[in-house]
């Protein structure tokens, strides 16, 4: 506490017996000690006191912790319930059944189909054919956009 060593002892020592008669030298060193014990044991309490509020605030802590775990739980269960008609055999049942099914072409008509039969067949240097059905595209006025040949025969069937 002091951080006193031997040299510094022997000083103590010499000084207290040059100012303390030797009679009433045990009766000095008798209170001298009672002081360093109610010092140590005033040390003691206000180290346990404090170990104790340590204690305290991290038990609450620990509680409210745990206290944020429960809430989560609960909400975790309350989604799982909601979640109950989730049925992931039919979710995996459907998803194959999608997949093993060929693919479905809306709004395309036989003529379109043909259409890009011809072009596949035209030589890789040559535009495709036009359609026989097709007619010319309209000129387009500033603010007019203009359809092309494939998408006016496809709305065109699809109004039919």
């Amino acid at each position: 506490m002091f951080d006193f060593d031997v040299g510094k002892l022997l000083i103590f020592g010499i000084v207290a017996l040059v100012v303390i008669p030797p009679k009433d030298l045990p009766r000095v060193m008798r209170a001298a000690g009672q002081i360093v014990a109610k010092m140590r044991r005033m040390a003691a309490e206000f180290q346990s006191q404090f170990m104790e509020a340590m204690r305290e605030a991290e038990l609450d802590s620990v509680k409210a912790e745990l206290d944020s775990v429960k809430k989560e739980l609960l909400e975790l269960e309350r989604s799982a319930k909601t979640d109950a008609a989730f049925d992931p055999a039919m979710a995996m049942r459907q998803e194959i059944v999608r997949a093993v099914e060929p693919p479905k072409e809306i709004g395309v008509s036989a003529g379109v189909l043909t259409d890009a039969a011809q072009a596949s067949d035209a030589p890789a240097g040559e535009p495709p054919a036009p359609a026989a059905d097709a007619k010319p595209a309209p000129a387009a006025g500033p603010h007019e956009t203009v359809e092309s040949p494939t998408a006016a025969a496809v709305a065109r069937d699809a109004a039919e």
